[in-house]
C-alpha cells in the first residue's frame, strides 16, 4: 500500500481548486491555536514566573521551581565537556561557517552630503538584550543555537537571552546546550512554547523582557510571536517546516524522497511538503521511493502524519507553471533539481532560501553551509525574507546640517510648512536664520 500522499495532475478536473487548497493559509492562522496562545500570554502576563511554571507542568511535565528555571554557568560548561570530540567538532565547523557569512552582512555606518550640503546618514547598533527561541521537545535543535545565537553575538549584541523547553525531569538536551554555550548566550531559561514568548516580550521576576525576540517555533509559539508584535520587536514568522521540490525528468527520484522525508520528520504535523514536476515518470519514481526509504527512519509515524495531511506530488504542464506554483506557495525551502536552474533561480523570488542541484540537499541549509536556516514559513515569504545578522542591529538616521545647508533648504521647508498647514513647523527653521 502507498503512502497516504497527496497527487494533483494538470489534467484533473478542478485542478485549479485543488491547487488552491493546498496553498491556503497554514497552521500559523488558525483560530484556535491564536486563542490558545493569547490565553498563555495572559496568564504570563498576570501570574509571571508562577505561570511559567504551571505551563511547563502542563505542556512538559516537568515540576520545577522559580530558581530551576535558569540553567547555570556550570551545566552549561558539563554540557560542553561531557560532549564528545565529534559534537564538538561539528558544532565548530558550523558555528564558524555561520559567523563567516553573518559577517558579510552587516550593516555599517555611513554619511554623505546631500544636494543643499547638508550631512545625512545611518549609524547601526546592535540590540542590547534579545531573546532566541529554541525548539527542543522530541527534536531539540541544537543546530537552530548556532544559526541565531550566532548572529547576535557577531553583530555584538551584549545579552542573548535563549529559551528552549526541558524533559520531564527538568533537564534540557545536553548537546543543545553544548551549542549555546559555544555560540554565546548569555542566559538559558528551561522554558519553552508560547509562554517562553510571552516571558521574553513581558518579562517575569526571574526573565528579565528583552527588545527584540528571535527563533523558528510550533503553530503556537508564532502565533504568541505575532501577538506580541509591538510590544517588543519580532524577527519573523518561522513556523513548522516547509519545503518545495521543482524538478524535471532528470532529477533522482531517491535523493528528491529522501528530503521530503527529511522536511517532515520534525513531528509538529504541521509541516508541509510540495514535490512539482513535469514528468509523470518521476512522480511515481518518488512516491515508490517514499514508501521504499519511510519504514528505516526512526521518525517514520511523525513523517507519515505530516505526508498525510500536507504531503504533495503535483504533476505540472511545464516548469514555467512550476515557477509560478513556487512562488504563489513561497515556501521556506526550494529544491531546484532541473537540468538548466538558472531561469528558476532568477523567476523565483519568494522562498526563503533556494538550494540548487543534486548536490545542494535542504540539509545543508539546516546544519552548516552558513546562511540561517530561521526562514520564513506559512506563506510569509512573499513579504519576508529570512534571518540575517542585520536584524540584530537598530538603525538610526543621523542628520548634521550647517546653516548654509539650512538657507539653502528653507524654501523647500517653508513650501512643505504652508501647504500643511504647520507654521511653526516652517518657523522653526526661519527663526535660525534671522540673525
Amino acid at each position: 500500500m502507498l503512502l497516504p500522499v497527496n497527487l494533483i495532475r494538470h489534467t484533473d478536473s478542478g485542478y485549479t481548486a485543488k491547487l488552491n487548497k493546498l496553498i491556503a493559509a497554514s497552521s500559523l492562522f488558525e483560530t484556535g491555536i491564536e486563542q490558545g496562545a493569547l490565553e498563555i500570554i495572559s496568564g504570563v502576563e498576570r501570574l509571571g514566573d508562577n505561570a511559567l511554571l504551571q505551563f511547563t507542568e502542563k505542556f512538559d511535565g516537568a515540576t520545577l521551581t522559580p530558581a530551576k528555571l535558569r540553567v547555570g554557568q556550570a551545566e552549561l560548561d558539563s554540557a560542553w565537556r561531557s560532549t564528545s570530540a565529534q559534537t564538538r567538532k561539528a558544532i565548530r565547523l558550523a558555528k564558524a561557517n555561520v559567523a563567516f557569512f553573518a559577517k558579510q552582512s552587516l550593516r555599517k555606518n555611513w554619511q554623505a552630503h546631500n544636494a543643499q550640503g547638508g550631512v545625512v546618514g545611518e549609524k547601526f547598533d546592535p540590540f542590547a538584550r534579545v531573546g532566541v527561541y529554541i525548539p527542543g521537545g522530541t527534536a531539540p535543535l541544537a543546530s537552530t543555537a548556532l544559526m541565531t545565537v550566532t548572529l547576535g553575538k557577531v553583530a555584538g549584541c551584549r545579552e542573548i537571552v535563549a529559551c528552549t523547553p526541558c524533559d520531564k525531569d527538568g533537564r534540557v538536551n545536553s548537546a543543545l546546550l553544548a551549542a549555546l554555550r559555544q555560540a554565546g548566550a548569555t542566559d538559558v531559561y528551561r522554558v519553552g512554547g508560547a509562554q517562553a514568548i510571552a516571558a521574553m516580550a513581558c518579562g517575569t521576576k526571574t526573565i528579565r523582557p528583552v527588545q527584540k525576540i528571535f527563533g523558528p517555533g510550533n503553530a503556537y509559539v508564532v502565533a504568541a510571536k505575532r501577538l506580541l508584535f509591538g510590544r517588543v520587536a519580532i524577527d519573523l514568522l518561522p513556523g513548522p517546516s516547509e519545503m518545495f521540490i521543482l524538478a524535471d525528468s532528470s532529477a533522482n527520484p531517491k535523493f528528491a524522497a529522501a528530503d521530503m522525508l527529511a522536511q517532515a520528520e520534525h513531528g509538529s504535523g504541521h509541516e508541509r511538503v510540495w514535490l512539482a514536476c513535469n514528468s509523470k515518470k518521476l512522480i511515481a519514481d518518488v512516491h515508490r521511493e517514499l514508501e521504499r526509504q519511510l519504514p528505516g527512519l526512526s521518525r517514520r509515524e511523525f513523517i507519515r502524519k505530516a505526508l498525510k495531511k500536507n504531503g504533495w506530488l503535483i504533476h505540472v504542464k511545464s516548469i514555467s507553471d512550476g515557477i509560478t506554483l513556487a512562488n504563489r506557495i513561497a515556501p521556506e525551502h526550494c529544491e531546484l533539481m532541473l537540468r538548466k536552474p538558472e531561469v528558476a533561480v532568477k523567476d523565483i523570488t519568494t522562498a526563503g532560501a533556494i538550494f540548487v542541484g543534486p548536490w545542494a540537499p535542504t540539509v545543508l541549509g539546516d546544519y552548516m553551509a552558513g546562511p540561517s536556516h530561521t526562514l520564513p514559513t506559512g506563506g510569509a515569504g512573499a513579504s519576508f525574507a529570512g534571518l540575517t545578522v542585520d536584524q540584530f542591529q537598530r538603525r538610526t538616521s543621523v542628520v548634521k546640517y550647517s546653516r548654509p545647508a539650512l538657507a539653502k533648504s528653507i524654501e523647500t521647508i517653508r513650501t512643505f510648512a504652508e501647504m500643511e498647514g504647520l507654521d511653526a513647523h516652517g518657523r522653526s527653521a526661519e527663526i535660525r536664520l534671522e540673525d
